[in-house]
């Protein structure tokens, strides 16, 4: 399967829930306050943004502070949404201009939002009350400083490197191409010079990133400590119902147990690129050049299957992009095959506002945003997708993904505001990604009568391979992205390192290198959506973690008894209910909470991994027999 960019989530530049409708909006005044002890109606102290500036210190100051933020974002939200939808659906300078300034009052609320938050800290308060402080205080992505002009400066910072990123192009062969035309090249390409120019030529539009990177990050940093933290990484890294130190231990033990699958596929599909190109391409030793997966950030390698199938073990008996062409899929089709099965598991149709406002193809008459997304624009029906959806394999995928995050958008609109969203933001990626794994099986692709008949236990290697090429290639990149923010953010690599410091951690997660010496003014980390689009990353690796514990346990209840990746939960209303109950729960609970709601299990676990891939990990183990597995990280 081609894959053009990475199965994303709604990507906001500012959040106050899962979906981009979370984004805050113009203020509105709210109603005057009353003084129970007087005549007549006097107003309290108020914030630029409408917000009372005198909350006592008191646990019935914090209930009214919370209600009253609640309030604030609710209506603020909506317009904000809906701004951020037209310029991502319209890019022109008047929609940028808009978002710009949406984002800035938007930074400005959060900022007073965490600050007010912080003044109850010690403060004896409902332990529901205690959640939804913590919330605003933890909420914000790029937490701009007190100071006047501040957050105006961030946000046109912010918006900048997003619309420089999305309108990229480069030249390539005497023509100016998108990151569209160059993906679909890069994915067929076996000549490595041509692989070599598009890798390094899409690279040229970031480096006029870096000084505005540069200064977002010592802005964001500042309100970081104004809330305090150490910086903007640290804010990030307590997000997740336990210490910041703690979450990085923790995602360095997720790693460890994933880590020996993700170097046994890199020495295999190492030898095979050094069957196809020789020595003075790809040694049979060492990192692997980076453009010849595949992939532009060489996240995912399925691309490449061509290179790598196996020469014994089984052969695939079927494509899935032919399938879908053969039984004359469009996109649209595409769209109600996915809404279709997360009705089988007893959940509602999508409303047909989702049909009339969605973004489902590319527009041809302006430039769009077409990094794939899901949107909840009033936190309560107006959801929608935004895709530039091709009839592939990939993008089937990617709309049983997409879709996963609206169903769970609707699932928590009942929740009081600051809980409608994901149990962690690593949830929101995992349950459309869960819903994938059944999406991919040969098992569904039979329910739904792409295919005739499901192939034999012969076919599971290729299968496994495929999915392995991108599950678990993707989880280094799912963790370096967010481990060279987060030294950003520290200060622990300086702007004159920020590239050395990019490929170093390339080298030592991947396993890769570029193709060539990188310029001195290279900013590579600009290249890659989430980086200019601030959007934290390590939720994608969690997500890759999560996906697995949801099936195995979706299939036991199920009473699956077959190998684990063959199982479809397709049409299983028991799993449906329980799945629907962890999703109407939002982030009301802390996360373990949650995932024990679904799965049984409280703690993160990679062994569900090991589970599924097991027969092609055995595999590879006997491939790889005689050669030299690992790579140096001097």
């Amino acid at each position: 399967m081609k894959r053009q960019m990475t199965t994303a989530a709604a990507v906001c530049a500012l959040a106050f829930a899962a979906g981009c409708a979370a984004s805050p909006t113009p203020d509105k005044a709210l109603p005057l306050q009353a003084d129970a002890g007087a005549q007549t109606f006097t107003p309290a102290p108020v914030t630029a943004t409408g917000l009372r500036a005198d909350y006592p210190t008191t646990a019935e100051g914090a209930t009214q502070f919370v209600a009253d933020a609640e309030a604030k974002m609710l209506t603020f939200g909506e317009y904000a949404a809906r701004v951020q939808w037209a310029r991502a659906t319209n890019i022109t300078f008047d929609t940028m201009w808009l978002e710009s300034k949406v984002n800035a009052e938007a930074t400005e609320l959060q900022v007073q939002f965490a600050n007010q938050a912080a003044k109850f800290n010690d403060v004896a308060v409902d332990p529901v009350v205690r959640r939804k402080l913590n919330l605003l205080r933890l909420g914000i992505v790029l937490p701009a400083p007190n100071r006047p002009g501040a957050a105006e400066e961030l946000s046109q910072i912010a918006t900048r490197l997003d619309s420089t990123y999305s309108t990229g192009k480069f030249d390539f062969k005497g023509r100016q191409i998108t990151l569209d035309e160059a993906s679909l090249i890069l994915a067929d390409s076996r000549d490595p010079n041509e692989t070599k120019a598009l890798y390094e030529g899409w690279r040229t539009i970031s480096p006029v990133m870096k000084n505005d990177y540069a200064r977002m990050v010592e802005i964001a940093n500042e309100g970081a400590r104004e809330l305090g933290f150490s910086d903007t990484g640290a804010l990030w890294r307590s997000g997740y119902d336990m210490p910041a130190d703690d979450f990085a231990e923790e995602t360095d033990r997720l790693w460890a147990q994933v880590k020996p699958f993700y170097e046994n596929l890199h020495c295999y599909v190492r030898a095979r690129l050094n069957a196809k190109y020789g020595d003075a391409v790809q040694p049979d030793h060492g990192p692997i050049r980076a453009d010849l997966l595949g992939n532009m950030w060489s996240q995912q390698w399925g691309n490449i299957y061509d290179v790598v199938a196996p020469t014994s073990g089984g052969a695939s008996s079927y494509d899935l992009t032919e399938l879908l062409k053969a039984a004359d899929y469009d996109p649209v089709k595409m769209v109600r095959t996915g809404e279709g099965f997360y009705v089988s598991l007893g959940l509602d149709p999508l409303p047909q506002t989702f049909w009339e406002r969605s973004q489902i193809v590319r527009p041809r008459d302006r430039e769009v945003v077409c990094h794939a997304s899901a949107w909840d624009l009033d936190n309560t029906e107006d959801i929608r997708i935004k895709m530039c959806t091709n009839v592939n394999g990939d993008d089937f995928y990617t709309v049983h993904h997409e879709l996963g995050h609206n169903y769970y958008q609707r699932a928590y609109k009942n929740q009081p505001m600051l809980f409608r969203n994901g149990a962690n933001d690593g949830f929101h990626e995992a349950i459309g990604d869960f819903v994938g794994l059944s999406a991919l099986t040969p098992t569904y692709l039979n329910q739904i009568g792409l295919l005739k008949t499901t192939p034999g236990a012969e076919e599971d290697i290729p299968f496994l391979l495929k999915m392995a090429l991108d599950k678990i290639a993707f989880l280094p990149f799912g963790l370096m992205v967010d481990r060279w923010r987060w030294g950003v953010f520290s200060g622990e690599t300086s702007p004159d390192q920020y590239n050395a410091a990019w490929t170093a951690d390339m080298l030592k997660y991947q396993g890769l290198v570029p193709p060539g010496p990188r310029p001195a003014n290279a900013f590579d980390p600009g290249a890659k959506y989430h980086v200019p689009g601030n959007t934290p990353y390590t939720r994608y690796f969690l997500a890759h973690i999560y996906q697995f514990q949801f099936q195995r346990a979706a299939c036991r209840q199920a009473g699956w008894t077959g190998p684990l990746h063959r199982c479809s939960v397709y049409g299983n209303k028991a799993v449906g209910a329980r799945f629907n109950a962890m999703l109407e729960m939002g982030q009301s609970k802390p996360w373990p909470e949650a995932l024990q709601a679904f799965t049984g299990e409280s703690a993160n676990d990679a062994s569900a991994v090991a589970d599924y891939f097991a027969p092609l990990n055995q595999w590879l183990t006997v491939q790889n027999r005689g050669h030299d597995c690992g790579w140096s990280q001097a």
